[in-house]
């Protein structure tokens, strides 16, 4: 009740004895009774699970399937439900979903699998349908296989059977390292695991008999024909029971007999389906079901009219549901025109040939499975199949395009493109193996890969842009999609992804007679190594950068921005400890300047950061890093930014917590959640705002934060030391409310997220955390203890950001336990904490409190009010002593703290 309530356990506490006093409870259980008698239970907190497709009509019969399917998901972590198109697999399968989801406390998502192509693309396809975005540094899979590790889940995977091995591969996968998750699949074949489970769905029953209901194909049937508007008849029954029974109790195709029902009657619906069965009749007798399914399509078809006949066939290339004026681009043409596609959409709906969904962009149809390969059939009897399948690629090509020119990246583009990223990835898919189309193939794979850099899936970005160089008419255009490419690599922080690809480039524009565009790669190449070694697998030597550099040199021939990158990489060369790195850092940005490169610029000034992190600049670090974000945010979201954009904003909400301004830490890292790779991915954003709430003691929206990042922890966000810190914001927040069993477990959870390669990486800012309990506890020896670094001993720039908030705890420790060199310790930190002036405000209270200087104490407490810095002021008030004191304990209570 306390977390809930952000409010110490020791005040839920007296609340609840006064409670029992006033109502006359004997106990607390009788006090929980009394409140359920007298108060309406508020809704419970809705889990962020994603709804079941809603099916416009209702489902019937097949209750014994259902059962025996929902028993099998009870016992089985693997149920694949097997039979041909248009039995109704789909259908049942979201029927039991919805019957079993509350066994599941993460809930039952879906997965349509029939837009997805490529089997590379099947693991970004559940990912995507159950809400998590790709993660830097990790895989589509990887990042599934994290959200699911510990996940209690119904996962249903809808028509695998054009990606049986892949659906495979990663369902066993999944299995085996997520215990809590169970696979409800439909195919067409079996996926061929060990722990399988198959059961075949066969038609709907047919029972015939004067008193026999008919069974579930009758009612079906029935149902259907209703809702078309027509009536049947007592002596309708017997001809339905035959119609039912020589379909096979398919239920698509008796929903396609039934919607011709009021136009033909009973009688000639079931003189039409004879003929067209009867020249089938001949098919192997295993195959009864396709073959019923197949005749009643060929029947439906053969009544419908020329044009309406050619749309049906032509709008089988739109892989998901489509509008109108979408499917006049690709089927109108004769001997159908634009304008009269739209009538003949809604015809097509009225017979259920297509299926009619209201969307925030009107009306969109799609064909189900069978009947959109029946569709495609007929393409290709026709001979249409090239031209349709131009005019889909065309038309998508024209949409992507218009997206592509839209620069503000809201929640409406973003559902624009996944609409047409499987329509994009569909026409290429086809266009790609045709030589004839090779540069409309390039063109293609470009758009969608600049298309998905700016939807935040460098993933996909970097592959398309691959694809694209092998699709490339020269050189010279291959080396810019690898470029491109290596820029994509680099924002996922595929560091080895992005050397390779830099190097590709270059050696492509060497091919092409471009030796300056291959210093520029060769010269990032350099950069990188020094830049993000925590991006690669393995670490790279110094050797090989000297060879990176030596090889940009000898190419660069004097162009401006070749030779500020290969500045830029000379800086980072050089350990950000040594002076000669800041100098190197002015260089390269002078360079950059002059060539007018902003990204090379940027580069540059986050050399320059590190550098002034290291010396203890909090305030130009700050500086230099909110300049890096002014220079990129008018560039054009693409892959050319590489991690830039991101790591500008990440580096100027570190920079502004070293600095000591909460109130821009707190801003950019607000503003990281809108960039595209963060946007749907929190916990960039949420790890920085925990810190900085925490450190402000805005405990309120610091638990909220606090409530958020477990779950996105669990997306697969993987072990870094951003992470850690928030972990240790939490844990410290627990012990400064008294809760020392939760502050255990976020230190549990810390000690889980530091990175394997880089284990001491962030231990200075750990220690900080821990030192503001034990101040707050009166364990100042033990403080002293934790801090057994002096502050000067932290060097590197990743210390330096904590050096500041580290010093003044060390001043401050030594001073409250009494120790010999207090006042020295107060002395030495004085230059490492000028620039912050939160940093600044606790020294001059930790000289205060060694010169017994009361209204010291309280000057420090109003530059810390100033600073935002909440906790610390109301503390500040505590130790001032005298009437000050009593606000003080009022204050920290006030935010939840426990107060001995």
């Amino acid at each position: 009740m306390a977390a809930w309530l952000f409010i110490s356990v020791r005040t839920v506490e007296s609340h609840v004895s006064s409670l029992l006093r006033k109502l006359g409870a004997n106990d607390r259980r009788a006090l929980t009774l009394i409140a359920a008698e007298q108060s309406t239970p508020a809704p419970a907190a809705p889990r962020r699970v994603a709804p079941l497709p809603a099916p416009l009509t209702s489902f019937v019969g097949r209750s014994s399937e259902r059962a025996e399917l929902a028993d099998a998901l009870r016992e089985q972590r693997l149920v694949t439900a097997v039979g041909p198109g248009g039995v109704g697999k789909t259908r049942l399968a979201l029927a039991v979903a919805a019957d079993v989801t509350d066994r599941f406390a993460d809930g039952a998502w879906y997965v349509d699998l029939v837009p997805v192509a490529d089997a590379a693309m099947i693991a970004a396809a559940v990912a995507g349908a159950v809400g998590i975005a790709e993660q830097q540094g990790r895989s589509p899979e990887d990042t599934l296989l994290g959200w699911a590790a510990d996940r209690r889940a119904l996962l249903v995977l809808d028509n695998c059977e054009h990606l049986l091995d892949g659906v495979a591969l990663l369902v066993e996968r999944l299995l085996a390292q997520s215990p809590g998750v169970v696979v409800l699949a439909t195919s067409r074949a079996r996926l061929l695991l060990p722990f399988e489970r198959v059961l075949p769905v066969d038609g709907l029953s047919v029972v015939e008999g004067d008193d026999a209901s008919g069974g579930d194909a009758v009612a079906l049937f029935e149902e259907r024909a209703a809702a078309a508007g027509a009536a049947l008849t007592a002596a309708d029954r017997d001809r339905v029971v035959r119609i039912c029974r020589a379909l096979d109790g398919v239920p698509l195709a008796i929903e396609l007999a039934a919607a011709r029902l009021p136009a033909l009657g009973a009688d000639g619906l079931e003189a039409g389906l004879a003929d067209r069965l009867h020249l089938l009749t001949g098919a192997r007798r295993v195959d009864s079901r396709h073959r019923s399914l197949r005749s009643t399509l060929d029947w439906s078809y053969a009544l419908l009219d020329e044009q309406a006949q050619a749309v049906l066939r032509r709008v089988s290339v739109f892989a998901g549901a489509f509008r109108a004026d979408d499917a006049a681009h690709v089927a109108g043409w004769p001997p159908v025109t634009p304008r009269e596609v739209g009538a003949h959409l809604a015809a097509l709906a009225d017979h259920s040939l297509l299926v009619p969904t209201a969307a925030a962009d009107g009306t969109r149809y799609r064909a189900l499975e069978a009947v959109r390969q029946y569709g495609a059939e007929l393409l290709e009897d026709t001979g249409e199949l090239a031209e349709c399948r131009r005019r889909h690629l065309e038309w998508a090509g024209e949409a992507g395009s218009a997206l592509l020119a839209v620069t503000d990246v809201d929640a409406a583009w973003r559902a624009g493109f996944d609409r047409l990223a499987d329509e994009l990835r569909a026409a290429l898919g086809w266009v790609a193996t045709r030589p004839e189309h090779r540069a409309a193939a390039y063109n293609g794979k470009t758009l969608l890969a600049a298309l998905c850099h700016r939807r935040g899936m460098p993933g996909e970005s970097q592959w398309r842009y691959e694809q694209a160089a092998e699709l490339a008419p020269d050189d010279r255009h291959a080396a810019v999609a690898l470029h491109r490419a290596a820029g994509a690599a680099e924002a996922r922080l595929a560091g080895d992804d992005a050397i390779r690809l830099h190097r590709a480039a270059a050696d492509a524009a060497l091919r092409v007679g471009e030796p300056a565009s291959a210093a520029r790669d060769l010269a990032q190449v350099a950069e990188l190594m020094n830049r993000a070694p925590g991006t690669m697998a393995l670490p790279v030597g110094a050797d090989a950068v000297h060879a990176a550099l030596e090889e940009a040199r000898r190419h660069a021939g004097g162009d401006p921005v070749a030779e500020a990158r290969i500045a830029t990489a000379e800086a980072f060369a050089i350990v950000e400890t040594d002076p000669l790195a800041a100098e190197a850092s002015e260089r390269a940005l002078e360079l950059a300047r002059r060539a007018g490169d902003p990204l090379a610029e940027s580069a540059a000034l986050d050399r320059l950061t590190t550098a002034q992190l290291a010396r203890g600049e909090g305030k130009a670090a700050l500086a230099s890093a909110l300049r890096r974000i002014e220079l990129l945010t008018p560039i054009t979201l693409d892959a050319d930014l590489g991690f830039e954009l991101a790591d500008a904003h990440v580096m100027a909400a570190e920079s502004a917590l070293t600095a000591g301004d909460l109130v821009t830490a707190r801003r950019v890292a607000e503003r990281i959640r809108d960039l595209p790779l963060h946007r749907e991915v929190g916990h960039v954003a949420t790890a920085r705002l925990i810190v900085v709430t925490a450190l402000a003691g805005d405990w309120t929206h610091h638990a909220r934060r606090r409530g958020r990042l477990p779950g996105e922890l669990g997306a697969g966000a993987g072990p870094v030391p951003t992470l850690r810190r928030a972990a240790h914001a939490v844990a410290m927040v627990h012990g400064l409310r008294g809760e020392p069993a939760e502050q255990e477990t976020w230190i549990g959870i810390c000690e889980a997220l530091s990175p394997a390669d880089r284990p001491t990486h962030d231990h200075r800012a750990s220690a900080f955390f821990d030192t503001v309990v034990l101040l707050h506890d009166g364990r100042f020896d033990e403080a002293v203890d934790r801090l057994d670094i002096p502050p000067h001993e932290l060097r590197r720039w990743y210390q330096g950001l904590w050096r500041p908030w580290y010093a003044a705890l060390w001043a401050e420790a030594a001073v409250l336990a009494g120790a010999a060199d207090a006042a020295g310790r107060i002395d030495a930190v004085r230059p490492a904490t000028a620039d912050s002036p939160i940093a600044a405000a606790l020294v001059d209270r930790a000289a205060a409190l060694y010169a017994g200087d009361r209204a010291g104490v309280l000057a420090a407490a109003e530059m810390l009010d100033a600073a935002g810095c909440l906790y610390q002021w109301a503390r500040s008030l505590l130790l001032a002593g005298g009437t000050e004191r009593e606000r003080g304990v009022s204050e920290l209570v006030a935010m939840g703290a426990a107060v001995h």
